[in-house]
């Protein structure tokens, strides 16, 4: 069917005058807003919420459903999530009308003292490199949740990271244009070549990514538990890569790490509880010395 220029004309005009008449009621707004009944999930990438949600479905809790998208985004976007990283968490408990805060950060390497830093010359920490690496806390941090607000088994909660770390995933535009930083940064290092740029080349947007090797590590996570991460090969190795390329994490500082349950505090602000932790509190905890 061929449509005459005028007719075509009709038709674009309600739909510019419709653009402009928002039926939500706000100018800004450029779709409606998501609502649901029994649950919702939002996350940086709709492998991630698609996980959470499925999570949800099948009769998970919210934390449950929490680590199991925050697995998928270690696959996925690689660039600004992973295990190797922290975790902060405030966890609304309705039963109990209670805010539970839990600080998952890691805690600096027992060796790294000021004095490394002054015989060093260094007046402030490098962002990159193996010497800022501290104690990563988020494995930590997923099971001291799970322990206490998970219902289904962290084999089942991280069975889709594993399945797109193994099997693969389409790379999305946002994680194409930052894998390039990926590259020009990182990319003399030997481990992260291997593992980030096959062929030799930052992947593209549609590309699909596969990491064999992170797929097992949270295969051995979900079937051993926190200490697979913490006190097993995996520390191990971690220990054994630091002490090669002049980094302080050790294994010591990985087998006595844990996490610390906080009470968060509020401030109202216009007419709303606004809820966080206390400054201090994202200070690292005192270690086991």
């Amino acid at each position: 069917m061929k449509l005459s220029f005028f007719a075509i004309l009709l038709f674009a005009i309600p739909c510019a005058l419709f653009a402009q008449d928002r039926p939500v009621g706000r100018g800004f707004a450029t779709r409606s807003e998501v609502m649901a009944r029994n649950g919702m999930a939002c996350t940086s990438h709709p492998l991630a919420t698609s996980a959470a949600l499925d999570i949800l479905r099948k009769g998970g809790s919210a934390v449950d459903a929490a680590i199991a998208a925050n697995a998928v985004l270690g696959v996925v976007e690689p660039h600004v999530n992973g295990m190797g990283g922290d975790l902060y968490a405030i966890v609304y408990e309705a039963k109990t009308k209670k805010l539970h805060g839990l600080n998952g950060s890691g805690r600096s390497p027992y060796t790294l003292t000021l004095d490394t830093f002054k015989r060093r010359g260094i007046q402030y920490i490098p962002a990159l490199g193996p010497l800022p690496v501290s104690v990563p806390g988020c494995v930590d941090g997923w099971f001291t949740l799970h322990g206490k607000f998970g219902k289904k088994p962290m084999t089942e909660v991280l069975s889709y990271a594993i399945g797109y770390a193994r099997d693969g995933f389409a790379v999305a535009d946002e994680a194409s244009h930052s894998w390039q930083r990926v590259d020009a940064i990182y990319g003399k290092f030997p481990n992260v070549r291997d593992v980030y740029l096959p062929d030799g080349k930052a992947p593209k947007r549609g590309d699909i990514f596969r990491n064999p090797q992170l797929a097992n590590t949270l295969d051995k996570i979900a079937k051993g538990g926190r200490d697979a991460f913490y006190k097993g090969d995996i520390a191990r190795a971690i220990d054994a890569f630091m002490k090669k390329n002049g980094g302080f994490l050790s294994y010591r500082d990985m087998s006595e790490h844990s996490s610390e349950w906080l009470e968060p505090v509020s401030v109202n602000y216009r007419g709303y509880d606004v809820w966080d932790f206390h400054p201090t509190a994202r200070a690292l905890p005192p270690c086991k010395c």
